[in-house]
């Protein structure tokens, strides 16, 4: 009776446990749920790729990468929970990383501090200025707004093992969602980038490496991550850090990145990718909701030639890093802010190209850089 008299009253009920209103439509699959259902599909979609992937055993201790943004808190409090629902047998450990950003990064570790005493978990932060004896702000002063990210970027991958090996783990969880792995596919396809093209859309990378960093939000949309904490009070404080920062010369840069994953890219990224895929994937659906878990499913069917020479997989001769060449970008890049010579390890001299591909042709293979997306198997 309660239902014919709200369907009469023209209220829309929930399409999956047909009792309470309707509170939203769900991105991923355009049905109209409620508060409720979302949150159980939310994580239970989670705990199935968990456990489908077999992500993790029992007693493993497992690092969470922690930024204080949107995607590491939701993880840290969905991994929390579940863990405590599911009996996974996790340790789990907040890793953070400073930078060194006054105004950006010092206001989102209050978000990180504040996680770590709500979920009760043991809180690594390791900055850049032990690490390397730099902080970004400092070397902004010296390279300028141009090209900082790459140092921002190389310093904190490694800063992020770094740390795991500190805290003695055996996996890293990364808040990497559906929409940055269907961006690092089409990334890596416009350059050409196969050594990476075959390895983004794994859900387990550096599996040969001490320690495997794992992706439990591979097949989440952004949209829903950011949906999720709406009706969470105490995992919204993320979203007031784009209000509330203080500028400082790397707040602009960064403020921006984070608006532009945050707002524009959800429009304007299912609109591209909808374009892009209906004209080079036949079995391209054209329902956009379905676009951003195609161009992962086509990432994961990409084979590479037989007859491509990949990268060798060695260690950095300065400081042990994973590193294909003598020494590793971190190091190269420390050495020229060093030595004053911020840009030494920015961008690839046409000798060293070149001198590359003199070594791939005496070898007898091919250079990778030469291989074209068009030797692909599909």
């Amino acid at each position: 009776m309660e239902e014919e008299k709200k369907r009469q009253r023209g209220v829309r009920l929930c399409c999956l446990c047909n009792e309470r209103r309707a509170s939203l439509k769900r991105p991923k699959t355009l049905e109209h749920i409620c508060r409720e259902c979302f949150y159980r599909v939310f994580e239970d979609e989670i705990h199935d790729v968990i456990i489908s992937n077999k992500l993790f055993s029992p007693g493993d201790r497992v690092a969470i990468g922690a930024s204080g943004g949107k995607d590491s808190t939701v993880l840290a409090y969905v991994l929390s929970k579940l863990n405590k629902t599911y009996n996974y047998g996790l340790d789990l450990f907040l890793l953070s990383i400073d930078e060194g950003i006054t105004g950006y990064r010092d206001d989102s570790l209050l978000t990180v501090h504040r996680n770590q005493i709500q979920y009760g978990l043991p809180l690594k932060v390791i900055s850049y200025q032990d690490l390397y004896g730099w902080t970004m702000d400092n070397i902004v002063k010296m390279i300028g707004l141009k090209n900082n990210c790459t140092f921002c970027g190389v310093f904190r991958r490694q800063a992020l093992d770094r740390g795991a090996a500190l805290l003695k783990v055996d996996k890293v969880v990364t808040g990497h969602n559906a929409d940055d792995i269907a961006e690092t596919v089409l990334l890596n396809i416009l350059r050409g980038d196969i050594a990476r093209l075959s390895r983004c859309t794994s859900i387990i990378t550096g599996e040969d490496a001490p320690i495997p960093r794992c992706k439990p939000f591979k097949y989440t949309y952004e949209k829903e991550i950011v949906i999720y904490p709406f009706f969470i009070i105490h995992l919204l404080p993320f979203f007031l850090l784009l209000v509330l920062a203080i500028p400082s010369p790397l707040y602009y840069v960064c403020i921006f990145q984070e608006a532009r994953l945050l707002f524009h890219r959800m429009h304007l990224f299912s609109k591209c990718i909808s374009w892009f895929c209906s004209r080079v994937h036949q079995g391209f659906r054209e329902n956009q909701v379905w676009a951003i878990l195609d161009i992962i499913k086509s990432g994961e069917n990409f084979r590479i030639s037989a007859t491509t020479k990949m990268p060798e997989q060695g260690t950095c001769e300065r400081c042990g890093y994973i590193s294909s060449q003598k020494w590793c970008k971190a190091c190269v890049l420390l050495d020229g802010l060093n030595r004053g010579l911020p840009k030494l390890g920015i961008g690839r001299s046409r000798g060293s190209i070149d001198g590359c591909k003199d070594r791939n042709e005496k070898n007898g293979g091919k250079s990778i850089e030469s291989k074209q997306c068009g030797t692909l198997d599909f």
